[in-house]
Order: structure tokens, then sequence, then C-alpha cells
């Protein structure tokens, strides 16, 4: 089955932005080629990705006023059976409009000429890794809650993916991972095989075209040979790392992924050091580098899309270096598609 995610060179970007006007953020997301529902925790602390990700999970304890998310092993026990109950249901794992007004809003717009649209949910890595219990320790490590996560979280992903290809039939999510790049560390405290296999568990239950986004600096060879259509990495930080990993990069090229190189910075002070054409130097010197090992250069082209590098809650001048930087994304993106396919 052909991959459904369009390559070439088009625009994305992650959905974490510092907007507390709705309005705004939506016409930001919809001014790139592949627009999305932007997450605005500037706005409500319901729209923090983990907060929305945690909507119906049983044992989550919320303090809007605190802006904390926390974990109670005795609430999770009380509210196991009700939550199982209605496991069928897919308002159990949709995103509520008082967990996220902006996904409704988006919900209700004509997106059917896009050449696709794009949802997000926090992975179940992450959610684990940041969520703690009434011990301070990660509800990754409970061997009980876990399971449970895994297969929640996937079902989450797919109501979502569902609700989105009725306004798109080319829809497609991203996993948000952040937490990925800590996973086989030593501090971690969750085993390198027992981690696979959980990774390998949730994404065979996640619906396709699968994907994966993160910021971080992870395993790369684990992260390429996992089965996904779509991979979107920090490339600006991580471009020299990523790039000695051709032979797995070439391996998710050839089974149809794609991939979405984040080249444009969003905090202010890389942004301003950068212009349109070291950026572009910047990305053509990865591909020069993949090239020269052997990676199809046609390939390479028309499996990749173009995305901010980060996302960015906090800058001096608020939302403007991010709208700056979406900019840039489209101006690159225009110019690398001009160069390549033309």
């Amino acid at each position: 089955m052909p991959n459904p995610i369009p390559g070439n060179l088009l625009t994305t970007a992650m959905a974490v932005m510092p907007h507390t006007d709705v309005d705004r953020a939506l016409q930001m997301a919809l001014s790139l080629d592949v627009p999305f529902w932007p997450q605005l925790p500037n706005y409500s602390y319901y729209e923090d990705m983990y907060v929305q990700a945690a909507e119906h999970f049983p044992g989550i304890v919320l303090d809007l006023e605190k802006r904390s998310l926390r974990f109670s092993m005795d609430k999770f026990a009380e509210e196991l059976e009700t939550t199982l109950m209605h496991f069928d249901e897919p308002e159990m794992f949709d995103i509520s409009e008082t967990y996220s007004a902006v996904y409704h809003r988006f919900l209700a717009m004509d997106l059917a000429d896009r050449p696709a649209i794009r949802g997000q949910l926090e992975g179940p890595i992450s959610f684990g890794f940041n969520i703690l219990d009434q011990d301070e320790r990660p509800i990754l490590f409970d061997d009980t809650v876990r399971p449970f996560m895994l297969d929640f979280m996937a079902r989450r992903i797919n109501v979502q993916l569902a609700r989105l290809r009725k306004l798109n039939p080319n829809a497609f999510m991203f996993v948000d991972e952040p937490g990925l790049q800590f996973l086989f560390s030593a501090m971690a405290g969750y085993g390198d095989l027992k981690a696979k296999g959980d990774l390998d568990q949730f994404f065979a239950q996640v619906e396709r075209p699968r994907g994966i986004h993160l910021c971080g600096n992870p395993d790369w060879d684990f992260l390429l040979n996992l089965d996904l259509e779509v991979l979107s990495l920090d490339v600006y930080t991580n471009a020299e790392v990523f790039a000695s990993y051709a032979k797995s990069i070439g391996k998710f090229l050839d089974r149809g992924g794609v991939i979405v190189w984040g080249i444009v910075p969003t905090g202010f002070e890389a942004f301003s050091q950068e212009e349109i054409p070291t950026l572009i130097q910047r990305l053509e010197t990865i591909w020069t580098t993949l090239w020269g090992k052997g990676i199809d250069r046609e390939q390479l082209i028309s499996q990749g899309m173009i995305s901010p590098a980060t996302c960015c809650l906090i800058n001096p001048d608020k939302e403007r270096t991010v709208e700056r930087a979406f900019a840039a994304v489209n101006q690159m993106a225009a110019a690398l598609r001009e160069k390549y396919l033309h």
C-alpha cells in the first residue's frame, strides 16, 4: 500500500504553539501545506499536550489552578472498571471541547482540498515518563499501569485519526515522543528489551499511517527500524548524528517512509542568527552527505517534507519568532522545490 503522506518538500509543523489567540494560531497552521490543529498551553492548561492525552485516563489528578498533572494508584483502581466498561465507545478516547477548543474548530473546517492534514497525541513513553504517581515514580515503570496505558493511547490515536480522515483521506498522526531520547539511557530504569517490545506492541495497535515526532537525539537505528510511515525530527540540532545513520535511513526510505526535516529554529536567539540561504545550506549539507553514502537523491527529495525544528513556547517577542519561522519554512520549501523538483 503506497504511503498517503505527501512528500515533495511540502510543509507542516509541530502542534505546540505559544499563541493565546485561537484564530491566529489556526491561521498560522493553515498557512502550511499540511495543516494541523494547534496545541495552545498558554491559552489554557487543558491545551497542554500531556493534559490532553490524560483525558479519561483512570487515576489522573488534574489541578488547573496549580497547573499540575499527577497520578493516584488508588484512584486508578477505583476508576479502571468503569473505564473498561466504555472501551468500545469512541467518546472515551476522543478529545472533548473542554480539553481542546482548537481541535473542534479544526474539525469544523473544509480541508478536503489539502494534500493531507495532521493530528497528534502525546506518545505513551513520554506520557509514562512525565506522569508521576503518589510515590513520585513515573507510571511507565508500573507493570500494572503500563500495559493499560499502551492500549489506551493507541485507541486515542486511532479515534482521532478516524475523525480527521472524514475531513481528508490523507490524514495522518504524529505520536509526539520527546521522551524517546531518554528511553535507552542507564538512568531510565526501564530496560531496552522491554521498551522495544512495548513500542512494537503499541504501534501494532495504531492504524496506518503511523508516525513519530521528536526533537531529541534518541537511538536512531531503533527508531528508523520501527514500522512507521513518517519520522519528524529536529535536524537543525541533530544533523551530524542523524546523517551518520545512512544505512537505516536508506532502509526507512526503501519501505516508503517520509522524513519531515525540522530545519528552521523557532527560538529567538537561534532564529535571529539564520537566514533562508544558510538554512538551505545546512539541510543540503546533510543531504549531500547521505547521497554520498548511497541514498537515492530523487527518493530523498520525493519522500521528504520541511518543518520548523522544534516547538517553542517562550520568546521575548512572544508569537512573532514562531510566526516568522513558519513563514521561513514556506519560503525555504519553495526554493528547494524550485531547485530539485523543476
